[in-house]
This record gives C-alpha cells, sequence and structure tokens, in this order.
C-alpha cells in the first residue's frame, strides 16, 4: 500500500530544487481563476465546433499571438532531464514568463523516484497552472492527473497517452512522448525541439488553457 501522497511529499521534498522568477507574493491568498488577456486569432480552432476530448487540434501559426497570460500569473515548472530537448524547452518557458511578466517557480526533479513527490509539491504551492518539460515526467503526470481534475496541467513537448480534461499538451513531428511503456516515437527527433518552436510550444498551449481549450494536444 503506497504511503498518503502529503506524506511521500514531506519525505521527498529534499529531492526538488524550487526557485522563483519574478515572484512578487507567497501564493498563499486565494484568487478569482486568471483570464486571458486578448483574443485567439482565425484559425485557433474551429469557433462553431468546441473540440472533443482528447481531440488534437492544428491552429495557424500565429494564431495564439494575441493571447497573454494576467500579470503575476502563478506557473510551476516541472523539469526533469539535462538532455538538449528538455534544455530548450526550459529556456522557452522562462523566456516566456520574463516576457509576459509571469510569476514563475520552477521545480527541478532529480531522479524518476522524485517525480510524483515533485508533482504534488507543484500543487501544493497553489498555482494556476504547471507546466511540464521532460519525457522522464510522462508516467508521473499519468498517476497523477486523474486523480486531481481542479488543477491544470500543461505538458509542452510531449503528450499523455490518455489525458483527461485538465491536461493539454502541445507537440509536434518529431516530438510527442506518451510514456506508459510506449516507447519513443518512432519519428523522434531531437532536433526539431528548435527555440522557435518551443516557444510557440508555451505559448500556443498556455493560449489554449486561458481559453478553456483544455484535455487536447495542440498539434504545432
Amino acid at each position: 500500500m503506497r504511503p498518503p501522497l502529503r506524506a511521500v511529499v514531506m519525505l521527498a521534498a529534499t529531492a526538488a530544487l524550487v526557485t522563483a522568477c519574478n515572484s512578487s507574493d507567497d501564493w498563499s491568498e486565494p484568487r478569482p481563476a486568471p483570464s486571458a488577456i486578448g483574443t485567439l486569432g482565425p484559425g485557433f480552432v474551429d469557433p462553431s465546433t468546441k473540440p472533443a476530448p482528447e481531440a488534437t487540434i492544428t491552429p495557424q501559426p500565429g494564431s495564439w499571438a494575441g493571447v497573454h497570460p494576467p500579470k503575476d500569473y502563478r506557473v510551476v515548472l516541472l523539469t526533469s532531464g539535462t538532455d538538449n530537448p528538455t534544455k530548450a524547452l526550459v529556456t522557452a518557458v522562462k523566456e516566456w514568463a520574463d516576457d509576459e511578466d509571469v510569476d514563475l517557480r520552477t521545480i527541478a526533479v532529480g531522479s524518476a523516484h522524485d517525480t510524483v513527490p515533485s508533482i504534488a509539491k507543484a500543487m501544493e504551492m497553489g498555482p494556476d497552472l504547471i507546466v511540464s518539460a521532460g519525457n522522464d515526467l510522462i508516467d508521473g503526470l499519468a498517476l497523477v492527473t486523474p486523480n486531481h481534475l481542479d488543477e491544470k496541467f500543461l505538458v509542452v513537448g510531449a503528450e499523455l497517452a490518455e489525458p483527461t480534461h485538465n491536461v493539454t499538451a502541445v507537440d509536434w513531428e518529431g516530438a510527442s512522448f506518451r510514456g506508459e511503456g510506449l516507447g519513443m516515437s518512432s519519428t523522434y527527433d531531437p532536433n526539431s525541439f528548435t527555440a522557435d518552436r518551443c516557444a510557440a510550444a508555451i505559448r500556443a498551449g498556455v493560449a489554449a488553457v486561458l481559453n478553456d481549450l483544455t484535455g487536447l494536444v495542440v498539434w504545432l
């Protein structure tokens, strides 16, 4: 029998490195749900039909550019791995946070054993959104996210095999790792994780989340 999630967090908290960027408060006070600033451009989705759960949408390039998070949008970045694709994703998320005045905290997961406790720690911090960067996090997210449907998650550069409505992913040909023993996609290409592609991934993904287009795969 597994110990309670909170107990696991307390035992393994030292395994995760937490840093803050643009931090303006301790996130202890509740506040209204954040709303998007700006609107989606033509071609992001068909405005007449809401996508079905677990659907894949292919927005027109740049159709997300008019959407911005509110100032001090609370985001926890979960990251695991030192490979070049993960580094590129982390850099893109941090640059986006700086550009958009996002209140970003980062949890670096040291090992697979620490994944679930680190996800739980991120949730306990009270963010508006948890962003995942790194293939090593996928199996842990698949375990935790169905049991915490009130938490919003955004996976960049990978996806969950069976996402619930609170998990949104941004993928492209060359990415799309899904974990759960499925192995790496035959089209996986670490060189596809360019700075421009990773920047588009975080911006398109956040635009989808802020417009309640969740539980989907955003295909770039």
